[in-house]
This record gives structure tokens, sequence and C-alpha cells, in this order.
């Protein structure tokens, strides 16, 4: 009984956690105000904790969208896995603006990340053009960022490379290098001399360097929604080749089956982009991505280990864990 007497009361309990978790004051206001010491108040808090007098709940849907991180980090051995929650119905809250709440979370992440010397890949794409916008141009990171792959914009002028490469680089004031000539040739020797140019070479020797690349991915599967394969980016030949080949998704302009493993099409030799091989050596390859739609090319690139940090949305998440089950 007498070391009871010494132990501080629940009322006084009761009143430090009052103040601490609903007026939300500071451990140095409760001490003042209940004449009580800084250490009292700490330990009164963590006693309250183990008691059950406080009890901690994170609510939906935050709380299942760390479970699901987590269930996908271990399963394949991710450096991180970021599910962004969405408070509505995935048709209600809309792509777009599903898109917009990725893009921003990928957005934090690079800038959490980036540090002075780096050199940062960068793909194209819908997600990657949100991304972009969001960075923080306060934030001044002596790095080199570089396009992975040729131009695009005959999809969406919005889109082109070296617009969005460019002003990547003038967010973190660092220097953006790109590949101006068309991301498809007409045929393997075209494309080998333009790889030859002086300006080309360069940039390939810089594709060894990166050490982090953001990207989005497309999904060829079950419609094709692709952007490339939508927009006129392919001909018909060139789609049915892909089809023969069971080509799940593309990423870096290149088209990848459900194992991870590029296509073998004559696009592999007339496609101005980073290789598939050394693409794999980054040390930190970065997915950006939303709409549940395309859990099949997640899947394809987690298969290939063609992505190391996922940034994916809520319904994106759900879907793919439920085809992975």
């Amino acid at each position: 009984m007498k070391s009871e007497v010494y132990n501080q009361s629940t009322c006084i309990m009761s009143s430090v956690i009052y103040k601490y978790y609903v007026e939300n004051k500071t451990g140095a206001q409760i001490s003042r105000e209940l004449g009580l010491s800084t250490s009292t108040v700490s330990r009164l808090l963590k006693r309250a904790r183990e008691e059950g007098l406080v009890e901690i709940r994170i609510t939906e849907p935050y709380m299942t969208c760390l479970l699901m991180e987590q269930e996908i980090q271990e399963k394949f051995h991710l450096k991180d896995a970021m599910v962004v929650p969405i408070l509505g119905e995935e048709n209600q809250v809309g792509e777009d603006d599903i898109k917009k709440q990725v893009a921003l979370e990928g957005a934090r992440y690079v800038q959490r990340n980036i540090e002075d010397g780096d050199t940062i890949g960068l793909n194209w794409g819908g997600t990657m053009y949100h991304l972009i916008q969001y960075l923080n141009p306060c934030q001044k990171v002596n790095a080199n960022i570089v396009t992975m792959h040729g131009s695009i914009a005959s999809c969406d002028r919005k889109l082109a490379v070296k617009t969005l490469v460019r002003r990547a680089a003038m967010a973190f004031g660092g220097k953006s290098f790109s590949l101006t000539h068309e991301g498809l040739f007409p045929s393997a020797e075209e494309l080998k001399k333009v790889r030859e140019k002086k300006e080309c070479q360069e940039i390939f020797d810089l594709f060894e360097k990166i050490n982090m690349s953001i990207s989005g991915v497309g999904d060829f599967e079950p419609d094709h929604g692709s952007l490339l394969s939508h927009t006129g980016y392919l001909n018909e030949r060139e789609h049915e080749n892909l089809r023969q080949k069971k080509a799940a998704s593309d990423i870096l302009l290149r088209f990848v089956n459900h194992k991870g493993e590029e296509c073998d099409t004559d696009l592999k030799d007339r496609t101005l982009s980073i290789s598939i091989d050394t693409y794999k050596k980054i040390p930190n390859k970065v997915i950006v991505a939303s709409g549940s739609y395309k859990a099949r090319a997640i899947r394809s690139l987690v298969n290939g280990g063609l992505v190391d940090t996922l940034i994916i949305d809520y319904y994106l998440a759900r879907e793919f864990i439920n085809l992975i089950h």
C-alpha cells in the first residue's frame, strides 16, 4: 500500500492526457499548470498508454494504406512503398484528381531524397507531367536531370521530354540533359547513326551514372490503355507483334511482358532509350502510378525487378494485392 501512495493519481494522469491530447498543450505547459516536472508528465503519458487510458487509432483508409505498404514492400523486397489514401470512390474522385494526388506524393519523395551531385533520370507520362509541376522551386540542389529516352512530343505536346526535364532542372537549380531526336526510328540502321553522334553518346554515358530514376508506367492490357498504344505512336503491325509477345506494360518507351522481360520485337532495336539492362542497374528506380487498371502493369515491373520504390494510389494498391494473392 505504501508504494501506491507515491504513485501519481489517476486523476492527475487524466488531467495530463486531456491537456496533451485534447487541448494540444506541450509537456512544458502542462508541467507549469499542474506543478509537475516535465519528466513526470512524460512518464504519465507513457503510463496512460500502457494502462489503456489512451488508445491511439489510425482511421481508415489510412490504416489500410499503411498495411498495404508493408505487405508490398516486404513481399517484393522494395526499398519503399507508398500507398496514397484516396477519400472517396475511385469513379467519383476522378482519374485526373487521383493522378495529381499521387504525383504530389512523388514530388515530395523526390525532394526528400535528392542530394547534391545526384544524377536523376526522368521518364515521360501524364503522371510525370503533374509531378514536375509540383516540384518546389525553393529547394536548390546541384544535380543533373536527364531524360532517359527520345522525344514523344508527337503523342502529346505537353509531354515533350525536353521541356519536362528542363523544368525539373530549373526547379532544383541543376543541369538538364535531353535526347532531342524522336524516340522511335523507322529502322535500326537509322537509330545506330544517331547513337554514334557525340551529343547522343554523352547522354548515354550519363545513363550509367543515374542513381535515382522517376517514371510512370503505361498498361498495355486489357484494353491497351497506354498513351503509346492509342496516340498513333505504334502502327497496327507493331500492335499485333506486341500482342503476340503478350506485352503487359510500357516503360522508358520499351514494352515488357508479365515476367518483366522486354518483348522481343524489332521495336527494341529502333527505340532511342536507356536499355532495360542499364535501367536495372539504377540503385533506386521510383515508379509513380495511379489507376486500378494498371495493376497488371505494376505486376510486370515488380516481377522483372524494374522497381525499387513504388508510389501508387489506394485503389491501384488494392487491385494489385488482389492480383498477386
